[in-house]
């Protein structure tokens, strides 16, 4: 069980970018898996503001193109989308008590780490280092391993 974090769908979605072919295959090979994966709206969302920008890719994608890029993913067998639960509110106290210096743009990458630890899921494919700040967590490299 891993989360995919936005730079890998990115990477998965931008043919431009050194890293596509590797992420586009693992992104195709999880698509096709039994085994579970996650996703998170937050996550979802940061895709769309990325591959929609036009400072950020040389040639933005339509937001409706980015939109089906987003709904392929979720109609693969094993996704599943992570939601808070009943217990954010105190998982979220935990995790700023254990990692007291979370401030601004940390605060994205800090709500994937809540809703990871409130699911019971450890790793993340992801190339992000800030997630190292969260002990909790397994940061898998995609150029590296597969989660």
């Amino acid at each position: 069980m891993f989360v995919v974090d936005t730079n890998v769908l990115v990477y998965a979605a931008d043919v431009r970018a050194a890293e596509h072919a590797r992420c586009h295959a693992l992104l195709e090979r999880w698509r096709a898996r039994q085994g579970a994966w996650f996703l998170t709206w937050g996550i979802c969302y940061e895709f769309l503001r990325v591959v929609t920008h036009p400072r950020v890719l040389r040639q933005p994608w339509t937001p409706s193109a980015a939109a089906e890029f987003l709904e392929a993913l979720q109609q693969s067998p094993a996704v599943t989308m992570l939601v808070p639960t009943d217990r954010h509110a105190l998982v979220l106290a935990e995790v700023t008590e254990e990692v007291p210096a979370i401030t601004g743009n940390l605060w994205h990458d800090a709500g994937t780490a809540v809703l990871m630890r409130e699911h019971g899921i450890r790793r993340i494919c992801t190339r992000d280092t800030d997630f190292a700040r969260f002990p909790f967590v397994e940061i898998v490299d995609p150029l590296v391993a597969e989660p």
